[in-house]
């Protein structure tokens, strides 16, 4: 018999053989089966790639003058891996840096922080191997204090890097349309197949405008440095390094003359309606357009200086460029504000009112009111002028004829559908004929940012009320048929929202209602009208150039559809609306003394009520009457009048454009510059024939 000490000290043996041969084929799996890969793995972990950015390319206006560029600019770079070496992690150094460079050591911090699930801009969301920079435009003073001190700044570097420049040649400032640079963003790198490892955020993409629309020509291709590090991540040498490539110019249509003295009556509108008792008249949009679908300029109110985003933007600023306090400066209010366009509507209403059979040779009533359905709705004024033409009804911009045929073309059309009860019943005719001139899809300009506007179809009712009967306003809920106003009109939507009723129809005819466009639809149906039936889908970028100064590519503004239209009709329209600045026309005092000889301005002036409190003042235009080349609009919220705030000020744009009353022109003989600018190996520009600025 076996002492039990014994027996103990066996099952102690077999346990220690059974973990040895644990152990042993453990190894043998980790060095035989997998060894290879293992090798691979440490190899990478020894390596690391950072990307060297490439000098942008240039945005351009039409006779090559940059509107953004790139200046040689000493920038401060800190590379955490360093500093994670210190004994404090580097905080000293940071606290040091930050005293040196001016800023706060809370807002170094942010600035190199990473940027994770739970850390928020601002903060780095490049590889943490890269020098992240935190100040630029640094005197040289602060620069050789930083090269020389290496023991105060360990991992701290001063260098030449290019940063963008914003010269505002003539003052032209179009923030908003040429957009800002930014560190690029996983999904970025995903979509432009980018590098994954190491993407610096030295080399900014285009987050916005221009800079992102383009941003595959702008960027130029990065360069890369293969970087040998130890297992604490510290670099040991270069492996590899390749050169970056320079990217390619933009050359856009945009007059920076004209967009500089655009900018300026914009501005001066707006001062001028605030001081004449309209104090939230606050913000603004104008565009001139070619009939072709080119755009010249685009200015929106408030504006911004686009340097604000070079090294980095603070949180505060920030909340300035989207903070509704401020006006929110980074929204383009040319493509993206929606607003009424009242009576400039009715060049739409008026063509389908062709369509439907009305004639335009016939005679019309223009009562003080007219109604509709048991419902009075009033001209505006509440004048009576009687029996009128179509043209005339457009001269004098007369609603209850508008409010007549919408309610004619109503009766007519498809009337067991006004009770929409699918998102697929039929558009109305009317705004069959809105659809078509652009209204209410996304122009598809070369810009980012652009809404689609709004028209009251059918399918859009449905939606309305789909989505708020019963849930987001709840109207089934709240509405009460005897309660307050706002509580019996949410009983009556409850019950009839989903009622395509004839005041809707007729409000919409004049640009009223639900409708809603932007300042760009509007000029792009304007440019329809005025070239005989092309609507266009409208372009900024004319040319792309390399950077020895070929052209890579034309940029030419694509048709979307010829109007349904008849020439005729187009004609008819036109005429009238010539007719709108002169004699009895509403926009005639805004044009009195104005040289119609030297240039014929055809327009028609909205103005829309917004909850029967503001108005928003519409000019929407083409010049010369009888060949137009140029659009122009202007539209400005919560103002007055079209004919008192935004006739005005398109007036001294047209000054602006031809050299009129005392002004120097933009487009010398309303004409553009003649080809493209002419880029040389060296960088140099020269300007096209023909242009005439500065």
């Amino acid at each position: 018999m076996i002492p039990a000490s014994h027996r103990r000290l066996i099952v102690l043996y077999a346990i220690v053989a059974a973990l040895l041969i644990s152990l042993g084929g453990r190894l043998w799996y980790l060095q035989v089966m997998n060894g290879q890969s293992y090798v691979r793995l440490a190899v990478q972990d020894q390596t690391q790639t950072v990307i060297t950015p490439a000098v942008r390319g240039q945005i351009l206006d039409d006779a090559g003058l940059p509107m953004v560029d790139n200046a040689s600019s000493l920038v401060v770079t800190v590379n955490m891996m360093n500093l994670a070496a210190q004994s404090d992690g580097g905080t000293g150094v940071l606290h040091r840096l930050a005293h040196l460079l001016g800023m706060s050591d809370k807002l170094l911090t942010e600035k190199v922080r990473l940027c994770n699930a739970q850390v928020t801009q601002p903060c780095w969301p490049g590889s943490p191997y890269q020098p992240i920079p935190v100040a630029d435009h640094v005197p040289d003073s602060i620069a050789v204090q930083i090269m020389q001190d290496h023991a105060q700044y360990p991992g701290v570097s001063a260098g030449v890097n290019p940063v963008a420049r914003y010269p505002q040649p003539n003052g032209a400032n179009p923030a908003q349309v040429l957009g800002y640079l930014g560190p690029i963003t996983a999904q970025q790198m995903k979509q432009q197949h980018l590098p994954t490892t190491g993407f610096s955020g030295v080399d900014l993409v285009g987050q916005a405008g221009l800079e992102q629309q383009y941003n595959q020509a702008l960027q130029g291709t990065p360069g890369q440095q293969v970087l040998s590090v130890n297992s604490a991540g510290q670099q040991l040498g270069v492996i590899r390094n390749t050169a970056p490539t320079t990217g390619n110019d933009l050359v856009t249509s945009i007059n920076a003359r004209l967009q500089g003295d655009v900018q300026n009556v914009l501005s001066s509108t707006i001062r001028k309606a605030q001081l004449q008792g309209n104090t939230h008249a606050t913000t603004g949009a104008a565009i001139v357009m070619t009939t072709g679908g080119r755009v010249v300029a685009m200015a929106s109110a408030p504006s911004y200086n686009p340097s604000v985003w070079t090294g980095g933007i603070s949180q505060k600023q920030y909340r300035q460029l989207v903070g509704k306090a401020t006006g929110v400066p980074i929204l383009n209010r040319v493509t993206q504000g929606e607003y009424a366009p009242g009576s400039t509507f009715k060049i739409t209403s008026t063509a389908a009112a062709v369509k439907a059979g009305y004639s335009l040779s016939g005679t019309y009533n223009c009562p003080a009111s007219y109604n509709v359905a048991g419902h009075n709705f009033l001209n505006d004024g509440q004048k009576s002028l009687g029996q009128m033409s179509m043209h005339e009804a457009l001269v004098i911009s007369c609603d209850t004829v508008f409010y007549e045929l919408a309610y004619g073309i109503y009766q007519h059309d498809h009337t067991r559908d006004n009770v929409v009860v699918s998102p697929k019943a039929p558009m109305q005719e009317m705004q069959k004929m809105e659809v078509a001139w652009g209204f209410g899809r996304a122009p598809g300009i070369d810009l980012p940012e652009q809404g689609a506007g709004s028209i009251p179809t059918r399918e859009w009712l449905y939606y309305l009320w789909k989505g708020n009967a019963h849930t987001g306003q709840n109207w089934c809920k709240y509405g009460r048929a005897n309660g307050t106003y706002v509580q019996q009109i949410e009983y009556q939507d409850c019950h009839y929202g989903n009622v395509w009723e004839p005041g809707m129809a007729a409000i919409a005819a004049i640009g009223q209602g639900y409708v809603a466009v932007t300042p760009l639809q509007l000029a792009n149906a304007y440019a329809a009208l005025a070239n005989g039936g092309r609507l266009y889908s409208p372009r900024i970028g004319e040319a792309i150039i390399s950077p020895t100064g070929q052209v890579v590519q034309k940029v030419k503004p694509p048709l979307i559809r010829r109007l349904p239209v008849a020439g005729s009709t187009l004609a008819y329209i036109r005429d009238a609306l010539a007719g709108v600045t002169t004699g009895a026309g509403t926009a005639a005092g805004a044009f009195s003394g104005f040289p119609r000889s030297k240039v014929c301005v055809a327009g028609k002036t909205g103005t829309a009520e917004v909850f029967n409190s503001s108005v928003t003042s519409v000019f929407a235009s083409f010049a010369p009457c009888t060949n137009p080349k140029y659009v122009v609009v202007v539209m400005i919220p919560n103002s007055n009048y079209g004919a008192e705030v935004a006739a005005p000020a398109a007036r001294q744009i047209y000054d602006d454009i031809y050299g009129l009353e005392g002004h120097k022109a933009a487009l010398p003989g309303g004409n553009l510059p003649r080809g493209l600018p002419k880029i040389s190996s060296s960088g140099s520009i020269t300007a096209p024939a023909g242009y005439g600025g500065s």
